[in-house]
């Protein structure tokens, strides 16, 4: 298994950037694919950005293309997420997940380890 560790949340303000970070533990030299996840208060949990093991493929929910990019480094078993122009609709808990193997997958079941989840506060 694989332990995963987020961190990097808080309360910004709309229009600025926070940077999540995902570190990995315990069977790190598996292949995995990680995904953000996102849930806010009364919604279900979303799939943000995935990214495959060797960092070559990546996906976005369309509400955060061209603002939030995901890459990892695994040399350093950790996960990025940057997010640029926050919006007060991003806030939500966030969670990186992670699925065996060497391919992303926008299915949240694939994923079979989860994070404790940081959380984000985008004020207007």
């Amino acid at each position: 298994q694989v332990h995963l560790v987020e961190s990097g949340g808080g309360l910004v303000q709309a229009g600025g950037s926070l940077r999540l970070s995902c570190v990995a533990s315990g069977r790190t030299s598996e292949n995995y694919a990680v995904g953000w996840f996102r849930q806010a208060p009364g919604r279900d949990r979303e799939l943000v950005a995935a990214i495959n093991w060797s960092g070559t493929d990546t996906t976005y929910v369309g509400s955060v293309r061209g603002r939030f990019a995901i890459s990892r480094d695994n040399a350093k078993n950790t996960v990025y997420l940057q997010m640029n122009s926050l919006k007060p609709e991003d806030t939500a808990v966030y969670y990186c997940a992670a699925a065996p193997g060497l391919l992303l997958s926008p299915v949240a079941n694939r994923y079979d380890n989860w994070g404790q989840g940081t959380p984000v506060t985008v004020s207007s």
